[in-house]
C-alpha cells in the first residue's frame, strides 16, 4: 500500500484547525461593546460654558470699483488705484505675508428702460484683498490710509482670536462645571442624589462678536486723527451634553 506524503497528510489538519478557528475569529469581531445600564433615574443635562477675551487679529477687506466705456481701461484703472492702494497698506506697516488677493472681476454695465433691449453702457472691474495684522490699535490708521489712497470697498475690520485652544478649553471647564451644578439642583428638588456621569458629549464651539464696521467714501473723512477703533472682547462658548444617573 503506498504511503501519503507527509505534505499531503498535513494539508487536512491544518484546515481542520482554520475552520474551528473561524468561528472564533468572527464571534470577536461581532461582539457587542458593553452598553453602561442605569439604576437609578436618568437626568440629561445641556450646559454652555462661556469665556471672554480680548481679541489679537484684525482684518480688513478692501477694494477698488472702477468703470469706463471698454473693458481695458476699466481694468487698467483698477490696476492702477489697487497698486497705490497696496503701496500704502506698506508703507502703513502691514507685511506683504499679511496682504492676500480675495477676487478680481470684471462684468459689463447696461442700461434698462420698459420695451427696449437693454443698452451696453461700459464696463465694471473691481478687485478686493484681505488685510491681516495684529497690532489692532493701528487698525483705524490703515482704514484711513486706504480711503487716501483710492479704495472706494471697505468692510471691516473683523476681530478674532490667533490661539482660541485655551480660551475654548476653559469654557469647557466651566462648561462642566455648570452642568454639575444644575444636575445637582435637580437632585435635590427630585429629593435624589447624583450618584455618577455617565456620558459626556460636545455638541459645539461658538464665537460671539461685533459685526465688522461698514466704512464707506461718502461718510469717511480725512482728519488729523486716525479713525477711531474699538476692538472690545469676545465671547467664546462651548456647548456639552452630559447626562447623569440620580438616585
Amino acid at each position: 500500500m503506498q504511503s501519503l506524503h507527509p505534505l499531503r497528510r498535513a494539508l487536512p489538519l491544518a484546515a481542520l484547525f482554520t475552520a474551528a478557528a473561524m468561528p472564533a475569529i468572527a464571534a470577536a469581531q461581532v461582539a457587542p461593546l458593553p452598553v453602561a445600564t442605569l439604576g437609578g433615574t436618568r437626568l440629561d443635562i445641556v450646559a454652555t460654558g462661556e469665556v471672554a477675551r480680548a481679541p489679537d487679529i484684525a482684518t480688513i477687506f478692501a477694494g477698488v470699483v472702477t468703470q469706463a466705456p471698454t473693458a481695458s481701461a476699466a481694468l487698467a484703472e483698477n490696476a492702477t488705484r489697487m497698486t497705490a492702494t497696496i503701496a500704502a497698506l506698506r508703507r502703513a506697516g502691514v507685511a506683504e505675508r499679511d496682504i492676500q488677493s480675495a477676487a478680481i472681476n470684471l462684468s459689463p454695465q447696461y442700461r434698462y428702460g420698459e420695451n427696449v433691449p437693454p443698452v451696453l453702457t461700459g464696463y465694471q472691474a473691481s478687485n478686493q484683498v484681505t488685510i491681516r495684522f495684529r497690532e489692532i490699535k493701528r487698525a483705524g490708521t490703515i482704514l484711513d490710509a486706504l480711503v487716501q489712497a483710492g479704495a472706494n470697498q471697505i468692510n471691516g475690520p473683523a476681530f478674532s482670536l490667533d490661539k482660541p485652544a485655551a480660551a475654548l478649553d476653559e469654557a469647557r471647564t466651566a462648561a462642566m462645571a455648570l452642568a454639575r451644578t444644575r444636575a445637582d439642583l435637580y437632585a435635590r428638588a427630585a429629593g435624589m442624589t447624583v450618584r455618577r456621569i455617565v456620558a459626556i458629549s460636545e455638541e459645539g464651539e461658538q464665537t460671539n462678536q461685533p459685526r465688522p464696521m461698514m466704512v464707506s467714501m461718502a461718510l469717511s473723512r480725512m482728519e488729523k486723527d486716525a479713525t477711531p477703533v474699538q476692538a472690545g472682547e469676545q465671547t467664546l462658548g462651548v456647548t456639552v451634553r452630559v447626562t447623569f444617573e440620580l438616585q
